[in-house]
């Protein structure tokens, strides 16, 4: 079931050229990214602590996340990423063009 909310998550383009893209990424409670699918794989580092929930081939993951915790993801899996915790969720995302 997608998530509901009518709060969006905020990206913030911090650098890009030819290889590469890095966004911030700030939300709030229960803010959402939307549904969207990356046309590059790409790595995220955590900025805060909270839980995020992510959203994906019809299935929710919820994990706690602290600074410092990062992940890397495929190109084109279409998700959505909710701040599931109760304060401010920011991270970091480096997209890596083909």
């Amino acid at each position: 079931m997608p998530f509901e909310s009518t709060i969006s998550a905020v990206p913030t383009v911090l650098a890009e050229n030819d290889r590469s893209k890095i966004t911030r990424w700030d939300f709030e409670p229960g803010a959402t990214t939307g549904w969207h699918e990356h046309e590059m794989d790409y790595a995220v580092v955590i900025l805060t602590d909270s839980t995020m929930a992510y959203e994906a081939d019809g299935e929710v993951t919820e994990k706690q996340v602290k600074p410092g915790d990062s992940y890397l993801r495929p190109k084109g899996v279409q998700h959505d990423v909710k701040n599931a915790g109760p304060g401010p969720l920011s991270f970091i995302e480096i997209e890596t063009k083909p």
